[in-house]
């Protein structure tokens, strides 16, 4: 299906040249002179890569043949990061590139969002909200009870996130993974 400059919006997911994108950022401009366009922002889903793309009135673009799809992260073996298909027990292997970021977010048996174009997984995306347990951090000091001064922590992943004063080692956090930063304690 082909999609108008005017259905364009942040987050949606287009084919340009061959290469699926994600709108990032985008702005719809009406010069005083001609006519209007819309600047965007599109970042590649296949490198990572954010480029700047202008539309004008008369340019299509397709919808990309993409589908997410939950898969459970199994292990890294030294080259490749295991994932396997919860219903069909299929496994797939994806490459650190492909990963990305995502690997300071997974454990052993979480789930993950593994994005597929043309049926070949490209990349994953790990839930917003994990639960990671703490296993290094500084210890708290007298006097550090406030809640605005930040300390590093080291979590069970290998992840460093700056944690409140009174946050100790061994305790288990939530964390935003699109951030990178502490959301609250676990009780």
């Amino acid at each position: 299906m082909a999609i108008g400059m005017s259905e364009l919006k942040k987050g949606l997911k287009i084919e340009v040249d061959g290469i699926p994108y994600k709108i990032v950022e985008y702005q719809h401009v009406k010069p005083g002179k001609g006519a209007a366009f819309v600047r965007a922002k599109i970042k590649s889903f296949l490198d990572g890569k954010v480029i700047e793309k202008t539309f004008h009135a008369g340019d299509k673009c397709e919808e990309p043949n993409i589908l997410e799809k939950p898969m459970q992260y199994l292990y890294f073996d030294g080259s490749y990061y295991q994932f396997m298909d919860p219903e069909s027990y299929e496994q797939i292997a994806l490459t650190q590139d492909q990963v990305g970021d995502a690997s300071k977010w997974m454990l052993d048996g979480a789930s993950m969002q593994v994005l597929f174009y043309n049926q070949k997984a490209i990349s994953v995306t790990p839930p917003q909200i994990v639960e990671l347990k703490i296993t290094e951090t500084p210890p708290n000091f007298k006097g550090d009870t406030s809640s605005a001064g930040k300390k590093p922590a080291t979590l069970e992943t290998g992840a460093v996130v700056q944690i409140p004063f009174h946050v100790l080692e061994g305790e288990v956090i939530r964390v935003n993974t699109e951030t990178g930063d502490y959301v609250e304690k676990v009780k």
